[in-house]
């Protein structure tokens, strides 16, 4: 791959074309950076260069600031390593430039990239070219001058909402809101730039230093008012994150005491933010994304995926409706098959209400969805299935069932069709024991409602070809999913390391902590529910069969109580009927049902696990520790056996498929920050007092002992593991 580097062609015009060059998205890279001083530097010295235009090679401007830089930072500590790019550059160089400047946009102007444009004299963009500064997603804030020149072309609040929401816009609406002066045709872009920054020159058109407009900005007292709401919804939405507060105060800055005091704030705080934990757990989680598509002796040794253009889906339920939604979405034909036709019907009617659901939200067209639905077929036998390139099973969790649908598949399909399973804890060697096409057996765990949630489990068994895993891997990024490949056990990866989630919190309300006050202090920690209204609403079924699979696999470290059982034999069923242990009305949120507490008094009597029978007394944080110390253990077994490839795949899952707080970088790498010693120490005391429950595994007393991070390479035994065989 071509160095990044940055070029410049003078044309006979008198106009200097800059163009930046690092494909795919031309990023800020450090080289970039040092390119555009020089080649600056030499256009405003030449005497036969009269404007400049800056732009991007391949039909992109740039995606921003080299995210890799970041990674450096924090592996070193060394915030030095951050260029000073907005004052030296944008506002030195660009702004202050002696000759105009314009950004020639096309593609996607992102972050940095913006920043670089919003620094120019004008900006004409191509149409449908995105716009935005999503630098808060990734813990840290604009730090090239974008929280001070937004909010002075677009309007503060606009530009509070931009930068706060991470919400890109088109060139179009760009437009309309005063970023961009003109959009033309990308055939005529460099020619309508190259015209315009001639026009500046001469005076033709106007000469616009961004960072020192303030019509847009409103009175003072305007302006303080907008930055409050601002203040108000952040901390309502982002509690635990300071980089939204931290933008406010250097955008106010800016407006109290100019532009250039607001600039060298920004760029300030912006250092300080790197350096963050939670910049540190955000970017962490980006490259783990990133990481989870690269799988050893799969996507390593040259095999070439084979499209998946047809998907037959066994069972119209919950999972299975879901599922099919996600494919027709992303224009893949499906086949939904159920057992008579009333299931069916129901089936496709969920199907239609998950479509329609989106284009209510907005989220989709009318045409869109119209469109989506012609893709689907309702069958009620295997007569279809001979030309369909995959089958995802979504029954109950019935083995006999499942064993008698793979035995059918094996005769009703080509020898080419792969055959997938989505169950979410039975072992796929039981599944496929009856098939003799074991090469071509995998799981596909969707999470529900699976035509939202980001993540697809991928799980592989000792047979599973590496065909199979990359066709799946494949549909997964069509369906815009993000895959993880796991090997095969009892839960996988994701349900495997946080079954002793709800267990935890169970034990805790035994031991006579408030079910609520459980929820509280695990919502206050980042999760967007509790344990116990994801009770609710996951359904009290869904938690009986769980726990019976578990138990039976690892009955040393199960704990097993009456709760669900006594709220089932009250009448109660969650949000399914509206009463569990919250009341849930339409409309309105669920709130805590104080009538269930007899209920809960009995459990604890049935139980009987509190010390000399009295509840004991306990801090909130010994709560948060008590419930994810050991989901951490249990990870540090998963890590052990190899199940998933690196410990950052176990990371990205917990973030998309449990919900884990991105912001604190999934559960290997927050454990990591708390300390493997402490969270050894507390378990071993816990274990003392309460039992096998809380023992720690040998993996997490060794890592504890020697001083290793928990998400520190496994030295393997054999050259094999599960998840890469």
């Amino acid at each position: 791959m071509a160095p990044a580097r940055v070029t410049m062609e003078v044309g006979n015009d008198g106009v200097a074309i800059i163009t930046m060059i690092n494909p795919p998205v031309n990023a800020l890279a450090i080289p970039i950076i040092s390119g555009l001083q020089e080649t600056f530097g030499e256009a405003t010295r030449r005497d036969d260069v009269k404007a400049i235009v800056l732009t991007g090679k391949g039909g992109r401007f740039s995606g921003g600031f080299d995210i890799n830089v970041f990674q450096q930072v924090h592996m070193t500590g060394d915030a030095l390593l951050m260029p000073d790019v907005s004052v030296e550059l944008v506002v030195n160089v660009i702004e202050d430039s002696k000759k105009p400047v314009v950004a020639a946009v096309e593609g996607l102007a992102l972050g940095g990239g913006l920043e670089l444009a919003l620094g120019c004299h004008a900006r004409i963009a191509a149409p449908k070219t995105q716009l935005g500064l999503p630098e808060l997603t990734l813990g840290i804030i604009p730090g090239f001058g974008g929280t001070q020149r937004l909010p002075r072309l677009v309007g503060l609040s606009k530009g509070v909402e931009m930068m706060l929401l991470s919400k890109s816009i088109m060139s179009e609406e760009g437009r309309k809101l005063g970023l961009i002066d003109a959009i033309v045709a990308s055939e005529e872009l460099l020619k309508v730039s190259r015209q315009w920054a001639l026009d500046i020159a001469a005076m033709h058109k106007p000469w616009i230093r961004s960072l020192h407009k303030t019509d847009k900005i409103g009175s003072l007292s305007e302006a303080r008012e907008v930055l409050k709401i601002a203040r108000q919804q952040a901390k309502k939405t982002a509690p635990n994150m300071p980089q939204h507060q931290v933008c406010l105060d250097v955008i106010e800055e800016g407006i109290i005491h100019g532009g250039y005091s607001g600039v060298l704030k920004e760029a300030k705080a912006f250092k300080e933010l790197v350096l963050s934990d939670t910049s540190k757990a955000l970017v962490h989680v980006f490259f783990a994304q990133r990481a989870a598509s690269k799988v050893p002796n799969v996507t390593d040794i040259g095999l070439k995926p084979r499209g998946v253009k047809k998907v037959a889906v066994i069972g119209g339920g919950l999972m299975g409706s879901g599922i099919a939604t996600a494919l027709i979405l992303s224009n893949i034909y499906v086949v939904l098959k159920e057992i008579n036709s009333e299931y069916l019907l129901k089936g496709i009617k969920t199907i239609e209400a998950n479509v329609q659901g989106l284009v209510a939200r907005g989220k989709l067209t009318e045409d869109k969805a119209n469109k989506a639905l012609t893709m689907l077929k309702g069958v009620l036998d295997y007569s279809e299935f001979k030309n369909v390139d995959m089958v995802i099973e979504a029954v109950i969790e019935s083995i006999p069932l499942k064993q008698k649908i793979f035995s059918e598949l094996e005769k009703a399909c080509s020898p080419h069709c792969i055959l997938a399973t989505n169950t979410s804890t039975v072992d796929l060697n039981i599944i496929g024991a009856k098939t003799s096409s074991q090469d071509r057996i995998i799981g596909a765990h969707f999470f529900s409602p699976a035509h939202v949630m980001p993540l697809l489990e991928i799980v592989r068994t000792e047979k599973t070809s590496a065909q199979t895993i990359l066709d799946l891997m494949t549909v997964g990024k069509i369906i815009k999913k993000v895959s993880v490949v796991v090997g095969n056990c009892t839960g996988f990866a994701v349900n495997r390391a946080f079954f002793p989630y709800s267990q935890s919190a169970n034990f805790l309300v035994n031991l006579g902590v408030d079910v609520f006050r459980i929820d509280s202090v695990i919502r206050s920690f980042g999760f967007p529910i509790g344990p116990f209204e994801l009770l609710d609403v996951a359904g009290y079924g869904v938690a009986a069969a769980t726990r019976v699979v578990f138990a039976e696999a690892f009955p040393d470290r199960t704990f097993t109580n009456p709760l669900v059982d006594l709220l089932l034999k009250s009448g109660r069923n969650g949000k399914k009927n509206g009463k569990g242990l919250y009341i849930f009305e339409k409309g309105s949120k669920p709130r805590p049902d104080p009538s269930v507490l007899p209920i809960i008094e009995e459990s604890r009597r049935l139980t009987n696990v509190m010390p000399g029978g009295k509840p004991i007394s306990i801090t909130d944080r010994e709560i948060l520790e008590m419930i994810l110390f050991p989901v951490m253990n249990e990870s540090c077994r998963v890590l052990e056996e190899e199940i998933v490839v690196r410990a950052s795949d176990l990371d990205i899952a917990s973030v998309l498929g449990m919900s884990f707080p991105n912001y604190r970088g999934g559960i290997v790498f927050w454990a990591d920050a708390v300390g493997a010693k402490h969270i050894y120490t507390s378990l071993k005391k816990w274990s003392q007092t309460y039992g096998n429950f809380f023992k720690p595994s040998k993996f997490l007393e060794e890592r504890a002992m020697k001083g290793i991070p928990l998400s520190a390479p496994v030295v393997s035994s054999s050259s094999t593991s599960r998840s890469r065989l």
